[in-house]
């Protein structure tokens, strides 16, 4: 406290240490002698509290009051939060501080109808990079076990996806929070509330299968799935677990308890009538570096493997509705740039771009894999062939990142005129920050930016242009517009990489859900059609999966959780 009496504050800064609310709370009293969790509460052991999706929930993160979750989803939507959980004292023989048991049950409305653990519901573990918390590792379900750490929070991802036919409603479940011995002896007991529980699983799996008589085959098959879920829930609870064999394995120990001495959450879920459409209303293109697949998981280029690990990354982004391109980067800023890996006449392409959940996709300037026919031979086939599909609309071609100076314009001018000798009304999509260095267009660096298009045009027909250069400027937008001639079919999308930096929304690690969030939400304030992200693997050079995560670029990444 200083001479006037006021006393001097850390103030804490979002984003920094573990982001989000993480003020670096310390556990006020040491912990105490382990406890018997099968004699005490669950909630006298461990904190338990739930936090939005939005923010970054620290190993430090100060405990907060328990509180029913209520979420709000359409259909075909993902909502998500997090449950953190920290120990108050240590119940284990040793460290660490103890072990809990997480168990879900599904999601229940009055007319009967169900959102199923592990297909709607899922759970995974937030574990940090480079310190900030991000990565999510699947968990077991529905029943999981964790340990926790002493002084720490740890936190567990939960996400609900409410699938396209699921009927409106209001939905209730709970997830249950045990403390559990890890260390051996105990027995499950389930008291008054969990029998009534049983009984009532139960019931709903008569009243799930008894009434299939007359039914659909495809309705009867849910039913089944639905009674299958709910019967194996009850066969692997704690209750029955000394008489499931396992050839010597058990997916939950026998001193995993769910008593009245378990802590609840209460979940509810509202789910609207209205349906979010399958193929995005604005495309978000987001680059994944071959070259990094190849090195990391250790495949050869154009191999059955390597053909695998594309597959694998191409699946995982596009159940987040984005639209994936893979890209090797050519000499200067030249970029190879393709959404499928196979030529166009291959069963897989039309797979992947009739995918009614991809709204765009990069069509290569070149071939992919080596082979005999020369690059305009090659180009000419691959487009008569895909622009006979009906989802030739969502094709692109990428050919340079950020041109500088009159030799890259002029390269990007001369490739898109090939690539229109056969295809006149292909788009070709160009990023930029800037006019060219070594021939102003206008007297200023902003003005020359925005004459960009007069020199493009018409070999490019999707201006892309970084967020960094309008900073919080909004009121720029209308420069770069208007010298767009949207009538003859011209686009204006934006992209963020390094820049803008904090505050601004950007992908960079650390930053607050809100920031993450607001990239795209800003995209369509603007007006913008589409939105590109070129580097969502872009790591240090490493030769196994396992190794760790260091960025090429720091911050640049994207979380799609």
């Amino acid at each position: 406290m200083d001479n006037n009496g006021s006393q001097e504050m850390t103030v804490p800064v979002e984003g920094v240490a573990g982001g989000g609310t993480a003020y670096g709370f310390n556990d006020a009293e040491p912990l105490k002698q382990s406890t018997d969790p099968s004699e005490v509460p669950t909630a006298d052991l461990v904190n338990v509290w739930c936090m939005p999706n939005t923010v970054n929930v620290g190993s430090q993160e100060t405990p907060r009051p328990l509180e029913p979750i209520n979420l709000l989803a359409a259909r075909n939507e993902r909502e998500s939060f997090q449950i953190a959980m920290r120990p108050k004292v240590s119940w284990a023989a040793s460290s660490p501080s103890g072990s809990v048991q997480v168990q879900c049950s599904d999601l229940c409305s009055s007319a009967g109808d169900r959102l199923v653990v592990g297909q709607s519901l899922n759970l995974r573990r937030v574990v940090p990079v480079l310190g900030v918390p991000d990565a999510l590792v699947p968990l077991d379900l529905p029943v999981t076990q964790l340990s926790l750490l002493p002084g720490e929070t740890s936190v567990i991802w939960v996400s609900i996806d409410v699938p396209n036919g699921q009927p409106p409603g209001q939905y209730d479940g709970e997830i249950i929070v045990s403390a559990v011995k890890s260390d051996g002896g105990g027995s499950a007991h389930l008291g008054k509330h969990e029998k009534d529980q049983l009984c009532m699983e139960l019931n709903n799996c008569l009243d799930i299968m008894e009434p299939i008589e007359g039914k659909p085959m495809d309705e009867v098959v849910e039913r089944i799935k639905c009674a299958s879920s709910s019967l194996r829930r009850i066969l692997f609870s704690p209750s029955f677990s000394e008489f499931i064999s396992t050839n010597g394995s058990t997916d939950m120990m026998e001193e995993d308890v769910v008593s009245n001495l378990s802590l609840r959450i209460k979940l509810r879920l509202t789910v609207w009538e209205f349906i979010i459409p399958v193929t995005p209303s604005l495309p978000a293109v987001i680059g994944v570096s071959d070259t990094v697949i190849e090195d990391r998981f250790g495949v050869e280029h154009g191999s059955e493997e390597w053909y695998e690990k594309l597959d694998l990354h191409f699946k995982w982004l596009l159940q987040y509705r984005i639209s994936p391109y893979f890209c090797k980067w050519g000499e200067g800023m030249r970029v190879l740039t393709y959404t499928s890996p196979w030529p166009a006449n291959h069963p897989k392409s039309d797979e992947y771009l009739s995918d009614p959940r991809l709204a765009a996709y990069a069509v290569p300037y070149r071939q992919i894999i080596a082979g005999d026919d020369s690059r305009e031979s090659y180009l000419r086939k691959e487009v008569e062939i895909l622009r006979s599909k009906s989802h030739w609309n969502k094709a692109y071609f990428y050919l340079w990142d950020e041109p500088l100076n009159m030799e890259h314009f002029d390269n990007v001018r001369k490739m898109a005129s090939e690539i229109y000798a056969y295809a006149p009304d292909a788009r070709v999509l160009t990023t930029y920050y800037c006019g060219p260095g070594d021939a102003p267009l206008a007297p200023t660096p902003f003005e020359s930016f925005v004459k960009v298009p007069n020199l493009l045009r018409p070999h490019t027909q999707i201006y892309c242009t970084s967020e960094w250069v309008l900073g919080n400027r909004e009121d720029l937008v209308k420069d770069i517009v208007e010298e767009l001639q949207t009538e003859n079919g011209e686009e204006w999308w934006t992209y963020i990489c390094l820049g803008p930096s904090d505050p601004h929304p950007n992908w960079h690690l650390g930053m607050r859900g809100t920031q993450q969030r607001a990239v795209m939400w800003r995209v369509w304030k603007e007006g913008g059609t589409g939105f590109l992200y070129w580097g969502a693997n872009c790591y240090e050079k490493a030769t196994v999966p396992s190794a760790e995560v260091i960025f090429l670029i720091l911050g640049s990444f994207v979380n799609v959780s």
